[in-house]
């Protein structure tokens, strides 16, 4: 009796494990049927399977138009556009240094001047001069004509300065935008790293019918 009941348990053990085996192959299991002909495709639920696929990564390209456009309105802007950052500074040191001539020298100039027209005229009310003047000088006829001329030198010399600084920042200006288009025609420009020359000795042969003997040279090659 126990032989028997233990036999119906197994078989019953037996059925179910084999529903159960039946289901998971089921649920893991794919059938395709194309032209009576079944392709078995099995997965596994519990497996974390990778998958390749297909990501879009532009590479950046910049617009050399739209980088002019930028440095024109902003100096600077085009090399940032560019992502050439560490120009940046030199371009706003540059102006900065420049801008700082511009007034120095034009703030003295402007000085030098009004001192220089005060000594020409005979109003002895206008006599900003007398600020200018080395300390310990006093303006009489005998160095009059000597300090007329050093004012005129001096404020021809800080007007020559202040304008020549006007035009370095106007050249600065030009060169940057100059700078942010060459940098977006080149941003993908290859430069090689195997740059090399290489100079080996050669025969050079005849080169025309009168010459009957070859010639020894060195043949060069650049490589890039």
């Amino acid at each position: 009796m126990r032989s028997k009941l233990a036999c119906i348990l197994f078989f019953i053990a037996f059925l179910i494990v084999n529903n159960v085996n039946a289901a998971t192959l089921q649920n893991d299991s794919i059938f395709l049927l194309e032209n009576g002909d079944s392709l078995h495709i099995t997965y596994q639920l519990d497996t974390v399977r990778a998958v390749e696929t297909e990501v879009s990564t532009s590479t950046f390209q910049p617009d050399p138009e739209k980088s002019v456009w930028l440095a024109a309105v902003v100096p600077g802007l085009g090399q940032i556009y560019n992502r050439q950052y560490w120009k940046v500074p030199i371009i706003y040191g540059g102006a900065m240094g420049l801008a700082y001539g511009i007034t120095w020298n034009d703030r003295r100039y402007v000085d030098y001047r009004k001192g220089y027209v005060d000594l020409l005229d005979t109003d002895p009310n206008t006599n900003y001069f007398i600020y200018l003047l080395p300390e310990g000088v006093t303006l009489d006829s005998s160095n009059k004509s000597y300090y007329t001329r050093i004012f005129k030198t001096k404020l021809d010399t800080y007007r020559r300065n202040r304008d020549l600084c006007i035009i370095a920042s106007a050249v600065l200006y030009l060169l940057s935008i100059v700078d942010a288009y060459v940098d977006a025609q080149m941003f993908d420009y290859d430069i090689s790293p195997d740059l090399s020359l290489e100079v080996t000795p050669t025969v050079i042969a005849p080169s025309s019918l009168y010459e009957q003997d070859s010639s020894v040279g060195l043949s060069c090659k650049l490589k890039f």
